[in-house]
């Protein structure tokens, strides 16, 4: 596949890439420092200690799994003062900084961070109580300018902002990982291709909020970490040798700049088996049930589907019972957690039978300012379907030229509404409108002649007659 003409190489010749520290039993699994490295931000490679790693990793060929930091695990930072020891040695560090969170999905309501690692060179890693500590501003002024290193910073980067940590720049290893065309783009996966170390996962959906957490939780957190800088550097070698390097300046700034989602409209549609819900009293059950489910999660800081499951929600609102004895008899209310509760969910059953005709939720959920599923453009838009077929061929070829998932050359809501709204107007039209969706430069580049020639070659649209 053709590639993007690669990017020029660094004029200063200064010393790029930190090659990964292997212990001294592993030396030989260590792989070769590339020749001619070419990571985003340049700096000087530093000395440090080798992670430590199993005794049986590998023999030369296999991965080696990391099981500590090669500082060992630092003690969890949890009241002002200690804070300020960090904050302080951090200010007094080099280079980017490797940033991870850990939150309490599936265990506590929302999406909150409960632990923060951070890892600079010169200050070593930091693991901070984010429940004992929600203001981290303090970093902001002590590492202004430093670029903050994620994995996935779409996911960690709401939790920092509400700690009140703004980086000044972003560098996503996922994210790159995905412009690159890799297959695989979890951590574990992308640290064993580029670093041939590989990291356990053994940890990464416990409940993050308990207090204290445990030594082997600590050092998973801290790994997640450990050899990010190093990641970052291989990373940005290969992102420069594809020529793909400002495309990915630009996706980090779009991620960095990224303002929170707007709230979902009737989030209780989202519950999982609702489409097996076919009539409105049906619908206003599962609304009516969600909704109170959703207050009581709140107030006790539980994630919803361990106040009530969805398929007692879902059940209820097919039956549509008359009684709470009647409830009890549906076998979704029949475990003994959900049935010793019943008595608490019924008044929210009888409040949705007891709404009136015009008060009952619409079948099907709106689909706000957007264009219909494309599925209904035959019907409803022919022209629309036809560009839609046709565009979907051009990202297809392009993600095949450029080795690229679909998803990220083009935001497909973007594409759709392209798609829909297009008249007339051209290559011009296909990139105002494509900025107006906030289309990164480069993507707009890359397609907007392709889909505008497509859609201007397009043979017009005869509608069938109804005779």
């Amino acid at each position: 596949m053709s590639q993007p003409d690669p990017e020029p190489a660094n004029p200063s010749n200064a010393p790029l890439f930190m090659p990964p520290r292997f212990s001294a039993h592993d030396a030989t699994a260590a792989p070769a420092a590339p020749a001619a490295p070419m990571p985003i931000v340049a700096r000087e490679a530093s000395e440090g200690p080798s992670p430590v790693v199993a005794d049986d990793a590998g023999d030369g060929t296999a991965p080696i799994l990391l099981t500590e930091p090669a500082g060992g695990v630092p003690p969890v930072t949890s009241t002002p003062a200690e804070l300020a020891v960090v904050v302080a040695s951090f200010a007094g560090g080099t280079g980017p900084i490797a940033a991870d969170a850990e939150r309490a999905s599936g265990f506590r309501y929302g999406q909150a961070t409960y632990l923060v690692q951070f890892k600079r060179e010169g200050a070593g890693i930091a693991l901070i109580d984010a429940h004992a500590l929600p203001d981290l501003s303090s970093f902001n002024a002590a590492t202004d300018g430093a670029e903050y290193i994620f994995h996935a910073a779409s996911q960690d980067l709401p939790g920092m902002h509400d700690l009140q940590i703004r980086p000044a720049a972003v560098f996503d290893t996922e994210l790159a990982s995905r412009l690159l065309g890799w297959p695989k783009v979890g951590l574990a996966a992308v640290i064993e291709r580029e670093l041939s170390f590989t990291l356990a996962k053994e940890h990464s959906a416990q409940d993050w909020s308990v207090r204290p957490l445990p030594d082997s939780w600590l050092a998973y957190a801290a790994l997640d970490v450990e050899v990010l800088i190093e990641l970052r550097e291989g990373i940005g070698r290969h992102l420069a040798d594809a020529g793909k390097l400002e495309w990915a300046r630009q996706e980090f700034e779009a991620v960095r700049l990224s303002p929170p989602p707007e709230p979902r409209v009737e989030p209780w549609r989202r519950t999982a088996g609702t489409h097996t819900v076919r009539d409105t009293r049906g619908l206003a059950i599962v609304r009516s049930l969600w909704e109170e489910r959703d207050a009581e999660a709140q107030h006790r800081d539980i994630t919803p589907g361990r106040v009530l499951r969805d398929a007692a929600i879902v059940a209820a609102a097919r039956v549509k019972p008359s009684s709470l004895d009647a409830l009890l008899q549906i076998p979704e209310w029949q475990t003994r957690g959900t049935k010793r509760a019943a008595a608490r969910w019924w008044p929210a059953i009888e409040a949705a039978l007891a709404l009136k005709e015009t008060e009952l939720p619409a079948k099907r959920a709106a689909h706000g300012d957007g264009p219909p599923q494309p599925r209904m453009w035959a019907d409803k838009r022919p022209e629309a379907a036809v560009r839609h077929t046709a565009a979907r061929e051009v990202i297809a070829s392009l993600c095949d030229t450029h080795d690229l998932p679909a998803e990220n050359l083009l935001q497909p809501d973007a594409l759709r509404r392209l798609c829909w709204e297009y008249e007339e107007g051209g290559e011009q039209f296909v990139r105002s409108f494509l900025a107006s969706r906030s289309a990164r430069q480069w993507q707009i580049d890359l397609v907007a002649a392709r889909l505008a020639t497509a859609f201007g070659t397009l043979p017009p649209v005869v509608e069938e007659s109804t005779e």
